[in-house]
């Protein structure tokens, strides 16, 4: 059975979120502060960690730093819970090595998407097989390092207003620098792009 390590120190909404993943099949263990949630994770070895970002005793931001500074959990799926009104922290979060983030109040089919999207992600890669944590090796097919970014986080199914977040600039420059994208790699879609990304990123 597929672990899943909810952070979150609102218990109401720790309680929901825990119910929708119960009833989904997963096992999921609970914890409403920082320390307990760093802890359960390095012990329990949950297949993905959910966590809110503003917690008691150490932040989520502390919490995602710890797990990757230690090869054990180096690669342990992430994913932020936001309040309205954090880019900051989105972005801290993301330059950190987050998976992905969702906003709060969270739908359930928001939620459920995630975790999948990060689980399926999770067992098809292989060691090296894809390595998103640079986006240099994106500037060999002729693209600027802000443009290389963009098609990174392009490349992990980020929409433009996420990578606006992420990158702390305005949804306009991002879909500027989508189009330069497009026309330097000579496609015109989307899908397209993303798939040569996934190609240099695969054989670098």
């Amino acid at each position: 059975m597929t672990t899943l390590l909810l952070i979150e120190d609102h218990a109401p909404l720790r309680k929901n979120l825990r119910d929708i993943l119960t009833l989904e099949g997963y096992r999921v263990l609970e914890a409403a502060t920082g320390p307990d949630g760093l802890r359960a994770a390095r012990e329990q070895r949950p297949d993905l960690v959910v966590c809110d970002i503003m917690l008691p005793g150490c932040d989520g931001l502390e919490i995602l730093a710890a797990l990757r500074s230690d090869a054990a959990t180096r690669a342990l799926p992430f994913i932020f819970l936001t309040a309205k009104g954090e880019p900051p922290d989105i972005r801290a979060g993301m330059n950190l090595g987050a998976d992905d983030y969702l906003p709060k109040p969270v739908t359930r089919p928001d939620l459920l998407a995630a975790i999948r999207t990060r689980l399926t992600r999770a067992a098809q890669q292989r060691p090296g097989a894809l390595d998103f944590s640079s986006a240099a090796p994106l500037e060999k097919l002729g693209i600027t390092p802000r443009e290389a970014e963009v098609l990174l986080w392009m490349a992990q199914g980020k929409a433009n207003h996420d990578i606006a977040t992420i990158l702390g600039c305005t949804h306009a420059t991002v879909k500027k620098h989508t189009i330069h994208i497009f026309e330097k790699l000579s496609v015109e879609s989307r899908g397209a792009a993303m798939l040569i990304a996934i190609e240099v990123l695969s054989s670098s």
